[in-house]
């Protein structure tokens, strides 16, 4: 297989940076520190995770369950693994975790088995992978420590913070951008 054979094939693999990606990367730059440790979950192509370790300096690490995402993030010369949400991460590593979710919910008619629909359905109510997330999360941040996770009005942002709450994290609104189909919004997570 030639590169540009192999790079179209990953193109259509990974999912690549968008209204959503944009909208977490600049929460990110003006929440994250220069000595901050952070862990990208979902990393995709790996564009949120370059333009936070650029625009801030901290020490950033990608992951992300699709082997070709992770290949892809460490071309753009990102420390990245292969990973399923934070289960190989050391307890207390991180003081920021940034997350875009698959949130869509799932649609049936569309549905395909392949790695950009792992990347995009998030379920029958678009929260099949945020809530085993945030489940999750608080065990690898360090004291002090908080989550940037990028919510869709589709998924119930609502819910997802009542989740969160239920889970020992106060969760505050960061900003949100509204489109036709859907308000984008990004909530801190800070465990109570």
């Amino acid at each position: 297989m030639t590169d540009l054979a192999e790079r179209r094939g990953v193109e259509t693999t990974v999912y690549q940076p968008a209204e959503d990606s944009a909208l977490l990367a600049a929460v990110a730059e003006e929440s994250v520190g220069a000595g901050d440790r952070v862990l990208e979950v979902g990393t995709g192509s790996g564009w949120v995770a370059e333009r936070v370790a650029a625009e801030t300096g901290a020490s950033v690490v990608a992951s992300d369950l699709n082997p070709h995402a992770a290949r892809q993030a460490r071309e753009r010369g990102l420390e990245a693994v292969r990973a399923d949400l934070v289960a190989p991460f050391r307890d207390g590593a991180f003081d920021v975790v940034l997350f875009n979710p698959p949130y869509l919910p799932e649609d049936a008619a569309a549905a395909r088995e392949d790695w950009m629909e792992t990347a995009l359905s998030g379920g029958e109510d678009g929260r099949a992978v945020v809530e085993p997330f945030v489940d999750a999360v608080g065990r690898v941040l360090a004291p002090g420590g908080s989550v940037l996770v990028l919510v869709s009005s589709l998924t119930g942002v609502e819910a997802v913070a009542s989740f969160a709450g239920e889970r020992g994290f106060s969760t505050v609104a960061m900003r949100e951008e509204s489109y036709p189909f859907e308000t984008l919004s990004v909530l801190k997570l800070v465990p109570a």
